[in-house]
C-alpha cells in the first residue's frame, strides 16, 4: 500500500519541475550507500537489491555502490551516515526499532535529529509460532498456556522488534512469557523447532520457507499478508496485537531541499516499478513505503516504544 505523500514531499518534487542547477547535476558523482551489517544478511541484500533502480531513476548516469560497515549491532555504519556531509552522496540503511534502540542501551554519537529521513521500504510483521508437533496450535491456546504459568520464547535479541512485541503481547493477553535470546533468528529458530522452548516470536521473512515445520499462530499487521494468506491476524482473533521490523534509508540530517526530493523521488519510482515489487515478493520481503515526513513519524513511535520498555524491562 503506498503511503500518503506529504505536504513536504509535495512542494519538494514540485520545486523539481522548476530545474535548479543543483538538482539538473545531482548526481555528479558516485553515492555510496553504507550498510551497518555484513554482506549477504537481509539489509545488505536490500541494499544491493535497491541501488540499480536508484541509479535508473536518479538519471544523469547516477553510479550507487555499497560499503559495509558491520559491527555493533548497525551503530558503526549509522554513526557514519550521521557524520558525513548532508550533500546527498552518503546514505545509509536504517533499521527499526534496532537503531533508536541503541541510543538507550549504550553510550551513541547520534540521535533522531541525526538524519533526513528518505525512505523505509520493508515493512516486516512480527508473527508467533510454535513447534510442528506443539499442541499449542492456536493463539487462545497459547494465552491460555500463559496463563496458567510462564512459557517461554525465542527470540533473536533483546532490545530489537522481537523484544517490543513480546512486552506488548505479555500486556494485551495478560500472560506469562518468558525471553530466550539468541543471537539471531536462525538459532532461536532452531532452538524452537529442536522443542527447547515453548514459542518464538519471529518476522514473516524468517518463515516464508520453514511453513511445514512451524506452527503461524498469527501476524502482527491489520490486514493478512500476501505472503502468507492463511494466516490470520492477531486482530482477527480478538488481540489488537500489531509490530514489524522496519528497514530503510536516510542520511545526514541538513541535506538540501532539492536533493532530499531527487532521493525521494528515486525511491519513489522503484516502490512503485512492478519488477521492484515482483524481486522482493519473491525473495520474501514485504514492502510498504513510507518517505519524508512520514519516515520520521514512525521513527519517533519507534523510539517512544524503546523508551517505555527501556523504563519497564532494560535489557542490557
Amino acid at each position: 500500500m503506498h503511503a500518503k505523500m506529504t505536504s513536504k514531499m509535495a512542494a519538494f518534487l514540485l520545486s523539481g519541475l522548476m530545474v535548479t542547477p543543483a538538482l539538473a547535476d545531482f548526481p555528479e558523482k558516485r553515492i555510496e550507500i553504507v550498510v551497518g551489517y555484513a554482506a549477504g544478511g537481509g539489509t545488505d541484500v536490500l541494499a544491493r537489491t535497491i541501488a540499480p533502480y536508484l541509479e535508473e531513476y536518479l538519471g544523469n548516469n547516477a553510479s550507487v555502490v555499497i560499503k559495509n560497515m558491520p559491527g555493533a549491532s548497525g551503530q558503526i555504519g549509522v554513526t557514519e551516515v550521521a557524520q558525513a556531509a548532508p550533500d546527498g552522496y552518503t546514505i545509509g540503511t536504517y533499521n527499526l526499532p534496532g537503531m533508536m534502540a541503541r541510543t538507550l542501551d549504550r553510550e551513541a554519537a547520534f540521535d533522531a535529529d541525526s538524519f533526513t529521513y528518505l525512505a523505509n521500504v520493508v515493512d516486516d510483521p512480527n508473527v508467533i509460532v510454535t513447534p510442528k508437533s506443539s499442541a499449542i496450535d492456536t493463539m487462545d491456546k497459547l494465552v491460555d498456556a500463559a496463563r496458567e504459568g510462564a512459557v517461554t520464547v525465542s527470540m533473536s535479541s533483546l532490545g530489537g522488534d522481537d523484544h517490543f512485541f513480546l512486552m506488548n503481547v505479555a500486556d494485551v493477553t495478560g500472560g506469562e512469557y518468558t525471553p530466550v535470546p539468541f543471537s539471531g533468528s536462525a538459532p532461536a529458530r532452531s532452538a524452537l523447532m529442536g522443542g527447547h522452548v515453548t514459542m518464538g516470536i519471529v518476522n514473516i521473512s524468517e518463515v516464508i520457507n520453514f511453513r511445514d515445520e512451524l506452527n503461524v499462530l498469527g501476524i502482527a499487521t491489520q490486514e493478512r499478508s500476501p505472503l502468507a494468506d492463511d494466516v490470520p491476524t492477531f486482530a482477527e482473533q480478538g488481540y489488537e496485537l500489531y509490530n514489524s521490523a522496519l528497514r530503510g534509508f536516510v542520511a545526514p540530517a541538513g541535506l538540501p531541499d532539492e536533493v532530499e526530493a531527487a532521493l525521494i523521488s528515486a525511491f519513489q519510482q522503484t516502490y512503485d516499478d512492478p519488477e521492484f515489487q515482483d524481486v522482493m515478493l519473491r525473495t520474501g520481503n514485504p514492502i510498504e513505503l513510507a518517505v519524508g515526513e512520514d519516515f520520521r513519524r514512525l521513527n519517533d513511535e519507534q523510539l517512544e516504544l524503546a523508551e517505555r520498555v527501556w523504563e519497564i524491562s532494560p535489557w542490557k
